[in-house]
């Protein structure tokens, strides 16, 4: 097998430069008629009952069960799910060109989602062969639904510090569960349950645990802000007598599950937002095109457009970054064999975490906007954006908080380098030294090229402060949160622009490599401003002013209209009535 590039290794973006991007341009006829058989879906079978399910619980609890077995006929709960055991076994980009296309579901697609991923993952990757036979079938067709229990009251982002126990009885053939599960997605319809406990109060370990167990109850349907066509509960488990048979993957070894299984949601919620991102943009495009004030469509207003094109920009960015990561594990799946895409996905997990991020907060200020362009129909239930609006909120807690994934993208990247497995340490060195020199050279006239420089300078912005916090903190760095989130802010703006702008080189339009130079420069300009806070806490004196120097020249560029990138794809936009890419 050969070795692969270092800018195609999980983290390798911050140390050398990408030469192509997977991007939907890349979609195959199978991806595209999937995406589109999930939205005729969407549109024909939850949208006409959604409003109901929004406000009342016992038509929630009704129609999720329904949907889910309309969705299994199309076999939209399949993909990841071998063929032996009723799957279809597609490449990764199809489940998430499924969570893109469901976002406009809202609840429902959290209901498609805790099922598919943290509650199928788990039993496809770490189940052993009876456990597959006996559930997976059932799961891709939707006659079961799944739920995910790790969250407790007193364990949300500290995931391995869960309470609840189970003790071996019967020189080990059966485990006794106690303990109380929070916010547990699909629990008011569920027929099977993921549970995490600690054997012996000790060993962190997943189990299988169907809907009718003795012992087994739940606490009522929770009041929630957003999703509320979704069932969220307690699970509570009360002397719940599980066999030994139940136990997925390893005793002691349940944190592997957890940890995949969040990676995968992480990377289809990054896919997830953008869908939903392209909905609020939809909505308000039209909107604004309908709605007459002063005489003219408020899609006249040069503030109205303004809105508009920074959202399409942003969502241009998230979504070349999110399939950008999923085509690497798609394409490390197949470098290594479908049976190894456990470690294919672990490879990626700093992208992972880039892309929830990133598709979470573009997201929510795409459904912000999108209600100011309403104006006050947006606070109106009558209209979309209202729900949209709600629903997002919950996208930046999901997978991990948006602050526990910012301290994972350095911070796993700093112990790959520890591992040697990313040359971390040697790249800062080696910048270090350069930073030392005049000048960085004459910016190229080719168009792409100086963006790229661009973008070159964003990665050496952050392997620059990365390395002086890494040498001055060594391994206490880990408490240095505040550092910690501004290294990971620039890397994920080095990501998405580089993504954005390998793919706008893929599409060869003058839009995208527009949106790009918007996006990079207000990007650059961002961490100039992250520089100048984070540099004067990391050193003092002579240093610090050549410190400040060199973050000044890595985040230099050429001055750029951005009012009048604005106004070019505002335009598309209004064309498109939506999203322009």
């Amino acid at each position: 097998m050969s070795e692969k590039p270092l800018w195609k290794k999980g983290g390798g973006f911050l140390l050398a430069r990408a030469e192509e991007v997977y991007a939907p341009e890349d979609f195959d006829e199978t991806v595209r008629m999937i995406a589109e058989t999930t939205r005729t879906f969407v549109e024909r079978e939850v949208l006409p009952v959604l409003p109901e399910m929004e406000e009342s619980k016992e038509r929630m609890l009704e129609e999720n069960p329904k949907l889910m077995k309309k969705a299994g006929e199309l076999g939209l709960l399949a993909p990841d799910i071998p063929e032996e055991y009723g799957g279809l076994e597609l490449p990764k980009v199809v489940s998430s060109v499924i969570a893109e296309n469901l976002a406009e579901a809202g609840g429902f697609a959290v209901t498609v989602g805790a099922h598919t991923g943290i509650g199928t993952l788990p039993i496809v990757y770490f189940g052993t062969e009876e456990q597959k036979r006996k559930y997976l079938p059932k799961l891709a067709s939707g006659e079961w639904i799944s739920a995910y229990a790790l969250t407790e009251p007193g364990a949300g982002s500290d995931a391995l510090g869960i309470k609840a126990t189970a003790t071996p009885i019967e020189d080990g053939k059966f485990y006794v569960l106690n303990g109380t599960k929070q916010f547990i997605s699909n629990a008011g319809f569920a027929q099977l349950f993921i549970v995490f406990a600690k054997v012996n109060g000790e060993q962190f370990t997943a189990f299988l645990v169907e809907r009718d167990t003795p012992g087994l109850s739940f606490g009522p349907e929770e009041h929630k802000m957003g999703i509320k066509s979704s069932s969220t509960r307690q699970v509570i488990l009360e002397d719940v007598k599980v066999p030994a048979e139940n136990v997925v993957g390893e005793i002691g070894k349940g944190h592997k599950i957890a940890f995949l299984v969040l990676d995968v949601g992480r990377y289809k919620l990054g896919a997830g937002a953008v869908g939903g991102a392209k909905v609020a943009l939809r909505d308000a495009a039209k909107y604004a095109k309908q709605r007459v004030q002063f005489g003219l469509p408020i899609a006249k207003f040069g503030a109205i457009k303004e809105k508009l094109a920074r959202v399409a920009i942003y969502a241009y960015a998230a979504e070349s970054a999110t399939y950008r990561t999923v085509g690497l594990i798609d394409e490390e799946i197949e470098r290594l064999g479908k049976d190894q895409a456990v470690r294919a996905i672990e490879e990626y997990a700093v992208e992972a975490s880039i892309i929830k991020v990133l598709g979470s907060e573009v997201l929510d200020y795409a459904v912000d906007e999108a209600v100011q362009i309403h104006g006050g129909y947006g606070y109106i239930a009558e209209y979309p954006v209202e729900r949209a609006y709600r629903d997002s909120r919950i996208n930046r807690i999901f997978e991990g908080t948006n602050e526990i994934n910012r301290l994972l993208i350095p911070g796993m990247m700093l112990r790959r380098a520890l591992k040697g497995e990313l040359p971390l340490y040697e790249a800062a060195m080696k910048l270090q030294e350069e930073l030392l020199e005049p000048a960085f050279g004459e910016p190229p006239e080719d168009a792409f090229e100086r963006l790229y420089g661009y973008v070159e300078g964003l990665k050496k912005l952050a392997l620059m402060t990365a390395g002086i916090a890494a040498q001055k903190f060594g391994e206490k760095i880990v408490k240095e949160e505040e550092v910690l989130l501004r290294v990971a802010d620039v890397a994920i703006a080095a990501f998405a622009a580089e993504s954005a702008l390998l793919r706008a080189k893929k599409r060869g339009d003058e839009l995208s490599l527009l949106a790009t130079e918007y996006y990079l420069t207000e990007a650059m300009d961002r961490a100039s401003t992250e520089a100048q806070a984070l540099l004067p806490y990391l050193e003092e004196g002579s240093d610090l002013r050549m410190l400040m120097s060199a973050a000044r020249r890595l985040t230099k560029h050429d001055p750029v209209d951005r009012i009048g990138i604005q106004k070019k794809v505002a335009e598309a936009v209004l064309e498109a009535e939506g999203y322009p890419f």
